[in-house]
């Protein structure tokens, strides 16, 4: 496809100027160019191919973007960026330097609120909406949520604050809920057209307020209101949507330019909340994103989009995501009390075998961080033994209901945090970089960093076998390719080990003892062998192994701790409150995660980027610690 009617789109504008018959050719080049985009970068894939005929719509309807779109989650965003002036910049998309995957205020105008995780979407468009009224401003807000993030809490709480005047003023908001978790078949889908054009239309939305005005205060208001709804409710699911004070339509095919242009035309012209309900497709226009969605939802790297998705000849390492996926199996298998959950993360959390072979015990409870925690909680008071199966940056939505809940309690809930430090191609949004200062602030709270494969394995059976809270965190990816032993072993509680010991005599140069926290622990071994330090597993960042921080500092001349969390409030904290407590002193150097929101990018170039490869780790060291012992001692005295 030589994409000759998209390249014409460099703005909304120029889209808006396009007769109404250009657009369906229009919708195909832009799938076109997503799929041939991601094909070439990796990225979300099969939400993005089925947001395209509403992407188009939208920017035709709407004046963007002085009226607002906020796009939930924003991973179903690439035609909108396609459309919105960064066509060219799809070349990029998800690398080092490039546009983000998801939107962002600071890339683009029409990015008018930065999102990444779920179900914020109509809460900020609320907001935008009632900032025009107060202000006196004429413009709309578009928040385009999909059904999946329609299972979180925050999601109806908005709702339920939009839904009603506040001081007699209510936001022109329109909630856009786009389902591609059902089908319309075409008689139906006729019908819902005929419906929704009615329902959204200038006649309806008269006869209805002139209804009202007439009725209203006698009997037959309330029976008429009650006969609307209802009758409303027998042909459309939209009852629910009414009570929180939405005018509610649908649903429409949202493939379907021919319905969506005049429907969102007629809800533009309309006051007050709104919600319209379209059904998509995942995947849509691409036969094998569509016969297998969730394969599809994203590609990890560059495919051929003739042939799809293919395994690599040679076996990948197993990654931290299968060694807990493998451990939860086998411990389900010898503990029937274990029960595994899931905030809406099977496939990504590594649960597709458990919930196969444990289906009673598994349980996905949608997006809703805070409930799966408190759920969690609410089992083991029963004295059953959960696994909150959790991404480090979703985990920050539940901090309430780990303290509250959880900890107060000191209920045994194993927390196992995947994705803890940097993530990658996901950037800021998904980066697992503050749970080791968030948790081990927290009363009962145990925190376990393993260092590789067969660590992993062992730490989360440590931690579960802990009575009280627990959360052991590991990152993205795969590890050294250390074997993974099938015996499960408790790792000795609140224990480091020394994994190497400094050769230097006194007089031969500063003696450095390397604290290494998680994974770390491999490059901090490569700098060590050419700086000749010690360098120390830690495996807890609490309980803090204190007698072995104390030891290595009555015999060295420095402490370095390496960890792949912020520094401010972590693991190298946490070494440097043990020294006071044991009134030690010597200098220290910290090396984690800059005090900064981290960019999207490959994971080893952002990791060398914040100086913690192995050349980062001896460079900081060597920079830091190059003078002689006595020296150091002196600089610590001062």
């Amino acid at each position: 496809m030589n994409f000759s009617l998209l390249r014409t789109i460099n703005s909304p504008a120029d889209l808006r100027r396009l007769p109404r018959t250009d657009l369906a050719k229009l919708a195909d080049e832009l799938r076109a160019y997503v799929l041939e985009s991601v094909s070439k970068t990796g990225g979300h894939l099969g939400s993005n191919l089925g947001a395209v005929e509403l992407t188009v719509a939208l920017h035709y309807v709407f004046n963007t973007p002085h009226d607002r779109l906020v796009w939930d989650v924003g991973h179903q965003t690439y035609p909108h960026k396609v459309l919105t002036g960064r066509r060219e910049a799809m070349a990029g998309l998800r690398q080092l330097g490039g546009i983000s995957g998801f939107p962002r205020r600071d890339e683009s105008e029409y990015d008018t609120f930065g999102t990444g995780h779920s179900s914020t979407s109509i809460s900020a468009a609320h907001g935008m909406a009632m900032a025009a009224k107060l202000k006196g401003e004429h413009r709309k807000a578009v928040a385009i949520i999909g059904d999946g993030s329609m299972t979180a809490g925050m999601a109806f709480e908005a709702l339920n604050n939009a839904g009603v005047s506040h001081g007699g003023l209510m936001g022109d908001v329109l909630v856009i809920l786009n389902d591609n978790d059902m089908s319309i078949s075409p008689p139906v889908g006729a019908l819902n057209k005929y419906l929704a054009r009615l329902m959204s239309g200038k006649f309806y939305g008269a006869a209805r307020e002139g209804a009202k005005s007439v009725l209203k205060n006698t009997p037959l208001y309330e029976f008429a209101r009650r006969f609307e709804e209802h009758t409303k409710g027998m042909v459309v699911p939209g009852t629910i949507f009414e009570e929180f004070g939405f005018n509610y339509v649908g649903p429409i095919d949202g493939h379907d330019l021919d319905a969506l242009i005049p429907t969102l035309e007629n809800l533009r012209s309309r006051s007050g909340p709104q919600f319209l309900h379209v059904v998509t497709k995942k995947g849509q226009g691409y036969k094998l994103a569509e016969a297998d969605p969730v394969k599809y939802h994203a590609a990890s790297g560059k495919f051929d989009p003739a042939v799809g998705f293919v395994k690599p000849a040679t076996p990948p390492k197993p990654t931290f995501t299968q060694i807990f996926g493998d451990w939860l199996c086998d411990m389900a298998e010898a503990d029937a009390r274990l029960v595994g959950i899931t905030p809406a993360m099977r496939e990504g959390s590594g649960m597709v075998d458990f919930h196969k072979r444990f289906p009673t015990r598994y349980h996905d409870v949608g997006i809703a961080e805070q409930h799966a925690v408190t759920f969690g909680a609410g089992l083991a008071c029963e004295g059953l033994k959960p696994v909150v199966a959790i991404y480090s940056t979703f985990l920050q939505r539940a901090y309430d209901q780990m303290i509250h809940d959880v900890a107060i309690q000191n209920l045994p809930v194993l927390f196992a945090l995947d994705r803890a430090g940097l993530v990658g191609a996901d950037g800021a949004t998904h980066a697992g970089n503050y749970d080791i200062a968030y948790t081990r602030c927290i009363p009962n709270m145990a925190l376990l960093t393993p260092a590789d494969e067969n660590e992993c394995r062992q730490a989360l059976y440590t931690g579960f076998q802990h009575d009280g809270p627990a959360t052991v965190r590991y990152p993205r990816g795969a590890g050294v390719g250390v074997p993974v032993q099938k015996q499960m072993t408790a790792l000795p509680w609140g224990k480091g080990e020394m994994r190497r010991e400094s050769g230097r005599l006194q007089g031969q140069g500063p003696r450095i003892a390397i604290l290494a926290f998680g994974t770390l622990l491999y490059p901090c071994l490569q700098a060590a062998e050419q700086l000749d330090a010690t360098v120390a597993n830690m495996r807890f960042v609490k309980p803090l192994d204190d007698a072995l921080v104390a030891e290595l500092a009555r015999t060295h001349d420095a402490l370095v701790t390496v960890e792949d969390g912020c520094v401010m409030g972590g693991a190298g904290s946490a070494v440097l409150e043990s020294l006071q407590a044991a009134g030690l002193s010597l200098p220290v150097l910290q090396l984690g995660l800059p005090d900064v929101f981290v960019e999207h990018g490959d994971p080893a170039k952002l990791m060398s980027q914040c100086g913690l490869d192995a050349a980062g780790i001896e460079q900081s060291i060597f920079k830091r610690f190059g003078g002689r012992p006595t020296l150091l001692r002196a600089a610590a005295n001062q």
